[in-house]
């Protein structure tokens, strides 16, 4: 009896684990929409880095195992997760110097599935438009299933200053080397004051 409840350990082990997210594959789209190409970008090309060189990440949400993970991807790569194809045309971000700040991207989102019991297993595009970051209210991906929405556009722009946060990785990582190799901080070290040097006692008279 002991030996069947050892046996059975590993499998009560596996079944209790969450099931991983299925990881995101690059693809091709299905023929029928090969050629629907979103809009271009309308953003001059010559701000910020070019449209090319940016990457998006994106959320993909599969609402039947409450499974949520991110997708990266550039401009023109698609990319597959089981049954659904997210297609990316163009991300934006609005310069650090302009308000109020937004993130977007132009999205395509296919989905493999039957509309009826009795119909074949089919791509249908279920969104293709803009989604916004900071207002995701504008556009939203409306499917029983899968959710879509944008968590960044990793781009760069001419003479933007560096952010509080990367200021404070380098301050510490510099204060971090000079602990490490002994360095004197080049601030100077407070001198102590002096004690009062008390007033000699005359002799009594």
């Amino acid at each position: 009896m002991k030996l069947r409840l050892l046996a059975l350990l590993p499998l009560l082990a596996a079944c209790s684990q969450e099931p991983a997210a299925p990881q995101a594959q690059e693809t091709e789209v299905p023929e029928e929409y090969a050629a629907a190409m979103p809009p271009p970008s309308k953003v001059d090309p010559g701000v910020g880095t070019p449209l090319a060189e940016r990457v998006a990440t994106l959320g993909l949400l599969n609402k039947r195992n409450n499974i949520a993970q991110d997708i990266q991807m550039k401009p023109g790569e698609s990319r597959r997760v089981g049954n659904v194809i997210v297609r990316l045309a163009s991300c934006e971000r609005t310069p650090p110097w302009e308000n109020p700040p937004e993130t977007g991207a132009f999205v395509q989102v296919l989905v493999q599935e039957r509309l009826s019991a009795g119909a074949r297993l089919e791509w249908h595009r279920i969104f293709s438009g803009w989604l916004f970051k900071n207002n995701p209210s504008l556009n939203v991906v409306e499917h029983p299933i899968y959710d879509v929405w944008v968590k960044d556009c990793a781009m760069d722009f001419p003479g933007a200053p560096a952010s509080s946060a990367s200021e404070s990785r380098s301050s510490t990582a510099s204060g971090s080397a000079r602990a490490a190799t002994g360095e004197e901080s080049a601030e100077p070290a407070a001198t102590p004051t002096p004690a009062p040097t008390p007033e000699p006692v005359g002799n009594p008279a």
